[in-house]
């Protein structure tokens, strides 16, 4: 049990003061985590709903692939059925990328950044972290599991507006901002990438309803079916779908909009405080804005849809270590088993390790160096 708030003491971050490279590092990871939080609660309750009222194959193990979970899944399950993938993304505390497993890694994030961030930011992602604490196999029950991913997303969301809010505009809202995008972004191509070809349909049902069911359902494991229909009230196709997801400019979720969310942020802190170390990652940010932004849906599809988002994500991966070695990573420095430290790479002796897809992150803590400059 966690102490009260109002316990819990910590020296101020005095105004003008060099952010301190683990508060970046935490800062950073608590972004990413929580958004990893609502995107698995929403593609869980959109893929409920889905094979609930439609005939679909590989409804549930999409989720696993989505996540690259299939060798630890089937470790321990055979069947990728509501049951096993429910317990194993909101309950399971062995699987690194369940509910319950990153809400964990982000309250101690967040504890980590109790000098810079708001009581009302700690306050509710320490209440956020009881409350999934306390869930058991009988909440992700069949008539159960869609009202908690609602209830999981809105705590999300409220995270979000609490954060909008109340986070002070200095190099952490920056560091807030890339890791957010950077996840976004990351999970967008994910998702493209699974469903576009699980979901290609056999030219029988090209533009039948269960076509277009699924296809829409896509849209809704993105948020983002009522934007695409605001631009595009008649078509739902494929290539449509896809296109809307990786390049459209105004979509918050949208690859090519995340990617100037995390170019921005990174600009901000090179003009702003002088941060120059990220130029290696506004190099690369550069290089994946111009393939997209040179690119059609159709050139992109033609050329090899899949193949172009692992590329993607492999510079979304190479973007966060550059990130990673312009501010915090500490070559030279000893790592503290006692304390936390999120790094990639090989994790000391009896840290907790968290993976999704590449990423990874370790819980420790350096010495409280400024940010590299």
């Amino acid at each position: 049990m966690s102490p009260p708030v109002e316990q819990i003491q910590h020296e101020p971050l005095r105004a003008g003061q060099a952010l301190l490279s683990r508060y970046a590092e935490s800062t950073v990871w608590l972004a990413r985590y929580m958004e990893r939080i609502e995107n698995l609660a929403r593609i869980i309750d959109v893929t409920d709903t889905f094979t609930r009222t439609s005939q679909t194959e590989n409804g549930w193990r999409s989720i696993i692939q989505i996540n690259a979970d299939e060798e630890r899944f089937y470790a321990t399950r055979r069947e990728a059925d509501v049951a096993n993938v429910a317990e194993f993304y909101v309950l399971d505390r062995e699987n690194p990328n369940s509910i319950a497993s990153l809400i964990h890694v982000a309250r101690e994030n967040a504890r980590a950044l109790r000098p810079l961030i708001s009581t009302e930011m700690w306050t509710h992602i320490n209440m956020f972290h009881n409350w999934v604490r306390q869930l058991t196999r009988r909440d992700i029950g069949p008539s159960q599991l869609s009202g908690l991913c609602a209830r999981v997303k809105q705590e999300c969301q409220t995270h979000n507006g609490i954060t909008e809010g109340t986070f002070y505009r200095d190099q952490g809202w920056y560091f807030y901002s890339i890791g957010k995008y950077l996840e976004r972004g990351d999970q967008t191509t994910r998702l493209v990438d699974i469903k576009y070809h699980t979901l290609l349909p056999r030219e029988a049902r090209i533009g039948s309803q269960v076509d277009l069911s699924q296809w829409s359902a896509v849209l809704r494991s993105a948020a983002a079916y009522h934007a695409y229909r605001r631009v595009m009230p008649r078509s739902l196709t494929p290539a449509a779908v896809a296109g809307f997801l990786l390049l459209n400019n105004a979509f918050p979720r949208s690859l090519i909009l995340t990617l100037r969310q995390v170019n921005w942020a990174l600009g901000q802190l090179r003009t702003d405080y002088g941060l120059r170390r990220g130029g290696d990652a506004l190099e690369r940010m550069d290089e994946l804005r111009a393939s997209l932004e040179d690119q059609t849906i159709q050139q992109i599809i033609v050329r090899g849809l899949h193949e172009f988002l692992d590329w993607v994500q492999l510079q979304l991966r190479h973007i966060q270590d550059d990130v990673a070695d312009a501010f915090w990573t500490l070559a030279t420095a000893p790592i503290e088993p006692a304390v936390a430290i999120q790094t990639f790479g090989a994790a000391p002796p009896g840290a907790m390790s968290q993976t999704m897809g590449g990423m990874t992150q370790t819980m420790g803590k350096p010495e409280p160096d400024p940010v590299q400059t």
